[in-house]
C-alpha cells in the first residue's frame, strides 16, 4: 500500500485581532491584565480551599478541580495570542496546534461534565441533606472527579484525531486566536462531512448528558423548595445554588454556540467573540462569582489574606 501524507500543511497562521499598532498594543494590554487577573483569582481560590479545613467538603473540592480548568484554559491559548498581539508571532507548526487542540478540547469537555456532577451535588445537598455526607462520600468525590477528567481526555483524543488525521493542503490561515475545530475543518482540502456528523453527534449527545443531568437536578431542586414552607428556604437555596447556576448558564450558553452546530453556519467574526466569551471571561468570572455569593469563600479568603499579610 502506498503511503498517503495526511498533510503537507507544516505549520498554520492565526489572524491576528487587529492589524492597526495601535489597537494591538491597547489589545495587547487589555488581554494581559485579564489573565493575571484571571491567574490571580483562581490561585488564590484554590489556595483558600486548600488551606482552610472549612471548605474540605464535595462542594469546594469540586469547585477547586473547576478553579483548576479556569487556569488551564486561558493558559492554553492566550499567552500565544499576546504573542502574536505584541511581536506579530503568529505562526504555529502543526504538532503545536494539535497539541493546542487537544489540550483546550480535554479542558472544555471535562468542564462541562464537571458542571453536571456539581448540579448533581447541589441536588443532593439540597434535597437529602442529612444524608449527604453519606451519599457524596469522600470516595464518590474522588470517583466522579476522575471519570470527569478521564471523559473529557477521551473526547478530546475523538475530536483531535478525526479533525486533524483530515488533509491540508490549501491556505493555512486560521481564522481564530487559537486551533479550533470549526476554523480547522474550514482549512482542510478533503471532505469533512462525514467527520463534521460524527463530531456534532459526539458533541451533541456528551454535552445534552451533562445538559439533562444539570437541568433535572434543579427541576428536583426547585420542586422540593417548592414542597416546603419554611421561612428563608429560597434564600437558603440560592445562596446554595445561585453561583453554580449562573456559571453554567455563562459557559454552557457559550459552548454549545460554539461546537453543538452546523459547519455551514460557522462565521470567523462571531466566534471570535464568543471563544473569548467562554475561554477568558469565564474563567475570570467563576472566581469572582464563588466568593462574592459564598459568606465561606468570603471568610477563607478573609484569613489567606490575614495570614500573607502576617508572613509578610
Amino acid at each position: 500500500m502506498q503511503r498517503v501524507n495526511l498533510s503537507t500543511v507544516s505549520e498554520f497562521v492565526f489572524v491576528g485581532l487587529s492589524d492597526a499598532p495601535e489597537i494591538r498594543l491597547l489589545l495587547f494590554v487589555l488581554f494581559l491584565l485579564v489573565y493575571l487577573a484571571t491567574m490571580a483569582g483562581n490561585i488564590t481560590l484554590l489556595v483558600a480551599i486548600s488551606t482552610d479545613s472549612h471548605l474540605h467538603s464535595p462542594m469546594y473540592f469540586f469547585l477547586s478541580n473547576l478553579a483548576l480548568l479556569d487556569l488551564l484554559c486561558p493558559t492554553i491559548t492566550v499567552p500565544k495570542m499576546l504573542g502574536a498581539l505584541l511581536l506579530e508571532n503568529r505562526e504555529i507548526s502543526f504538532a503545536a496546534c494539535l497539541s493546542q487542540h487537544f489540550s483546550l478540547i480535554a479542558v472544555v469537555g471535562t468542564e462541562i461534565f464537571l458542571l453536571g456532577v456539581m448540579a448533581y451535588d447541589r441536588y443532593v445537598a439540597v434535597c437529602h441533606p442529612l444524608r449527604y455526607p453519606s451519599i457524596v462520600s469522600a470516595k464518590l468525590c474522588a470517583r466522579l472527579a476522575l471519570g470527569t477528567w478521564a471523559v473529557g481526555l477521551l473526547n478530546s483524543l475523538l475530536h483531535t484525531s478525526l479533525v486533524f488525521t483530515l488533509s491540508f493542503c490549501g491556505p493555512n490561515k486560521i481564522q481564530q486566536y487559537y486551533c479550533d475545530i470549526p476554523p480547522m475543518l474550514a482549512l482542510s482540502c478533503s471532505s469533512t462531512r462525514s467527520r463534521e456528523l460524527v463530531l456534532l453527534v459526539v458533541a451533541g449527545v456528551l454535552g445534552s448528558s451533562a445538559c439533562v443531568v444539570t437541568v433535572v437536578s434543579y427541576i428536583y431542586i426547585l420542586l422540593e423548595i417548592l414542597s416546603r414552607s419554611s421561612p428563608g428556604i429560597w434564600h437558603k437555596a440560592f445562596s446554595t445554588c445561585g453561583s453554580h447556576l449562573t456559571v453554567v448558564c455563562l459557559f454552557y450558553g457559550t459552548t454549545i454556540c460554539t461546537y453543538v452546530r452546523p459547519s455551514f453556519t460557522y462565521s470567523p467574526h462571531r466566534d471570535r467573540v464568543v471563544s473569548m466569551l467562554y475561554g477568558m471571561l469565564t474563567p475570570l468570572l467563576n472566581p469572582i462569582i464563588y466568593s462574592l455569593r459564598n459568606k465561606e469563600v468570603k471568610c477563607a479568603l478573609r484569613r489567606v489574606i490575614s495570614r500573607v499579610r502576617t508572613a509578610l
